[in-house]
């Protein structure tokens, strides 16, 4: 089952050494080739191109917007840290949040950012309420008010502990010059894409390439790494080609793209002995959603979900499928996710095990026959998986073969993204490949999700207790006490676990593969970026 490519969010980085050494600075990049031979510079193939790079909206790459915008503060493996606000503080009734802000920052274009500019742009994010509504603090935003020139509140209509982690995101709630807006806002588009980050978009040509350069004003110093250049070029060969050639000298998967690189070629680059390979701590956690509220199909019992578990060998998927890129992944969230060290249920690889749930549940599988069948009704079921990627459809394949071995007809159905996400939020699916948010927003964006029509409202409201499921989630939200929060997310997991409605399948990381005098390689708690101003040739 060896398998060449890596999984759809799977971040790969493979940075090659440069053939010569120029310290020139070229503010143009040619139309038709990309120089590489600068160690302040790096090229990047992306897939697909940076798109509308508006902060407030969705549509844009993130690892692209990453170097340019900032937000309030940072999500980091040690919490929440100081960014654009030097410091806060929350009210006792955790409502009122007073952010004391930089003095020494400016946007791109010059433009002062201060109170003022925070209360722009969170008003910009809230006129638009509808398209953020999958983040809870969207919702529960009353008010933003400028205290004095440095000094901002934010007022919520009830407290709500993640509010911190929210604001921390790489989209929506981070700063455009307000020179920038268009009729005062920005859900109707933007006329320039000026932030405060250590990168200057400096030009774009679409479906080609697109600059950035070391923002020399960056308060927080400008960056080693004087220019980067996002190269649009086809996933797979030709982007491991570009890089032999030196065309490019970096290549990733962003939240938008699929299999980018050859694994083999990313090992043969690390075997050579001239490059380090860095990997980071799980990030997300790839897996089966089951649509627990289609009455009219075998997915409804909690029966055939179990089952279904118990029959994907998810060691050999690691092993061979994702040729080790991705660890093993017994629960939704990989303990490493806060409130997400709760001792649950395994669910080890166990065939017997998932025949004698199905027969148990009344799934008789007759002489002679395939296919379980109970009360004239086949144990059909349809598995939809996103077309781009090349591993999710040998993982379907995978599972298919693997629960025809239980009695199970398994139909794989490939799609693009755009259409799966459709389904996941009409209830058109009965299984179907998907993720959780990642390290930076959860648990409680993907928790938050199980209550959305956008989301896994359909996954989730099918259950015996999905009204006790969602009567928590409102109140672990608005908790203000550590212990009580922990007491609810253990239930809240514990209930999904045990309905086996996510089917988790593996964690994903961030792999890097880089020479040897490439220093500062570090990971953002997102599997969509790297802090590429923290990177510097030795």
């Amino acid at each position: 089952m060896r398998h060449k490519l890596v999984a759809l969010v799977f971040l790969v980085l493979s940075i090659l050494v440069a053939c010569s050494v120029n310290t020139g600075k070229s503010s143009n990049v040619k139309e038709d080739t990309v120089s590489t031979n600068n160690e302040k510079e790096l090229v990047y193939a992306s897939a697909k191109d940076i798109n509308d790079m508006n902060p407030h909206l969705y549509t844009g790459s993130m690892p692209a917007q990453g170097m340019i915008y900032e937000s309030l503060v940072e999500n980091t493996k040690d919490g929440i840290k100081p960014l654009l606000a030097e410091s806060w503080e929350v009210s006792e009734d955790g409502k009122v949040y007073t952010f004391h802000l930089r003095k020494d920052v400016k946007f791109h274009d010059g433009e002062p950012f201060n109170a003022e500019a925070v209360k722009q742009n969170i008003e910009a994010v809230q006129n638009n309420a509808e398209k953020h509504s999958w983040i809870k603090l969207s919702t529960k935003i009353e008010s933003c008010n400028v205290v004095d020139e440095y000094t901002v509140e934010l007022v919520l209509s009830e407290a709500y502990y993640p509010t911190l982690v929210e604001l921390s995101m790489t989209r929506p709630y981070v700063f455009l010059s307000p020179k920038n807006f268009i009729d005062g806002g920005t859900k109707d588009g933007v006329n320039g894409y000026n932030g405060t980050g250590p990168y200057v978009l400096t030009e774009h040509k679409t479906d080609q390439y697109a600059t950035f350069e070391a923002n020399e004003n960056y308060w927080g110093g400008s960056p080693k790494i004087k220019k980067i250049t996002s190269k649009v070029l086809p996933a797979g060969e030709t982007t491991f080609l570009s890089l032999q050639k030196g065309e490019v000298n970096v290549a990733f998967t962003d939240d938008r793209g699929a299999d980018s690189l050859d694994v083999e070629a990313m090992n043969q680059l690390v075997d050579s002995g001239e490059y380090q390979l860095v990997r980071s701590e799980p990030m997300n956690t790839k897996m089966i959603v089951a649509n627990s509220s289609k009455l009219d199909n075998p997915v409804n019992e909690t029966a055939v979900r179990e089952a279904i578990w118990y029959a994907i060998d998810r060691e050999t998927i690691s092993k061979d499928i994702l040729n080790g890129t991705e660890t093993i992944a017994n629960t939704m969230f990989s303990s490493n996710v806060n409130y997400a060290d709760v001792d649950l249920k395994k669910r080890d690889y166990d065939v017997e095990k998932a025949k004698e749930i199905l027969k148990e549940a009344g799934w008789q599988l007759g002489n002679g026959a395939e296919v379980r069948t109970k009360n004239g009704n086949k144990l059909a079921i349809k598995l939809y998986y996103d077309s781009n990627s090349s591993s999710q459809k040998t993982q379907a394949e995978f599972m298919q073969h693997s629960l025809k071995e239980i009695g199970i007809q398994l139909e794989n159905i490939g799609e693009e993204s755009t259409s799966i996400a459709n389904r996941r939020s009409t209830g058109d699916y009965d299984l179907l490949f998907n993720q959780t948010w990642g390290l930076a927003y959860d648990p409680q964006s993907t928790i938050a999700a199980f209550t959305s029509k956008a989301s896994y409202l359909h996954t989730t409201s099918g259950i015996a207790k999905a009204d006790e499921l969602y009567k928590k989630i409102d109140e672990v939200m608005v908790s203000t006490d550590e212990e009580t929060r922990k007491s609810l997310y253990a239930d809240i997991l514990t209930i999904v676990h045990d309905e086996a409605v996510f089917i988790p399948i593996s964690n994903g990381s961030v792999t890097v593969v880089a020479p040897k005098n490439l220093k500062g390689i570090s990971f953002k708690q997102t599997q969509f970026e790297l802090p590429f101003e923290l990177m510097n040739f030795e």
